[in-house]
């Protein structure tokens, strides 16, 4: 999971507002204006945030841990939180950061329904992305924009000083929201993950849009 999102950011997002010029426009005027005021905005959840050194991270999640709110997930890659009542349906929740110089710098957490089925569309992303979206704007509240990807459909991105959110589909099944602190910038290089070379045969789909 830790690599399963770093390709998809960048394509999507330019991909996204490139398609359009006013989406583009609104989303560099905040970006710009956000970054420039010197507010931040660290507040991911469950007592976890930008900038969390990485032992306080895996102390905080021992703790919720014991506390029966998380699990591991699969594979004990990630960490589980099984959702009832925050969406319209039970789901689940899966996340992992990426870190910094020893701090959290991007949170990637991957939402899906319990029950899914391809007939099943109540239960299907494009319902999931509009749930979860309605949640973001109680937590996060309201200025997400609206933006288009030719393969991705619609993402909402909202930047609230350094912190910008990112809410898109995956799959039928699958829906991101990523966490990412715009104040800091980091190489990635997947090159030698398995997983990286399936997102890279995906990426190089998304290019020839």
């Amino acid at each position: 999971m830790k690599t399963i999102i770093l390709w998809l950011m960048p394509i999507l997002i330019s991909g996204c507002i490139i398609s359009g010029c006013s989406p583009k426009a609104k989303y560099n005027k905040i970006l710009k204006q956000e970054l420039a005021s010197g507010a931040r905005y660290d507040s991911l959840f469950m007592g976890l945030y930008l900038g969390m050194p990485e032992k306080e991270f895996y102390t905080r999640c021992w703790v919720l841990n014991q506390q029966g709110v998380i699990r591991q997930g699969p594979r004990n890659t990630t960490v589980e939180y099984q959702i009832k009542n925050e969406l319209k349906y039970p789901g689940i929740m899966d996340f992992y950061p990426e870190f910094v110089q020893g701090k959290i710098y991007e949170m990637p957490v991957r939402f899906s329904y319990n029950g899914w089925a391809p007939w099943n569309k109540k239960l299907s992303s494009d319902s999931l992305q509009i749930d979860v979206l309605n949640w973001f704007r109680k937590m996060y509240g309201e200025g997400y924009i609206e933006v288009k990807h030719p393969e991705r459909g619609t993402a909402y991105i909202k930047v609230n000083g350094n912190r910008r959110i990112s809410i898109f589909k995956e799959d039928d099944l699958h829906v991101w929201a990523v966490y990412t602190d715009m104040l800091v910038k980091k190489e990635l290089n997947d090159s030698t993950s398995k997983i990286g070379d399936i997102q890279k045969d995906i990426s190089k789909k998304l290019e020839k849009k």
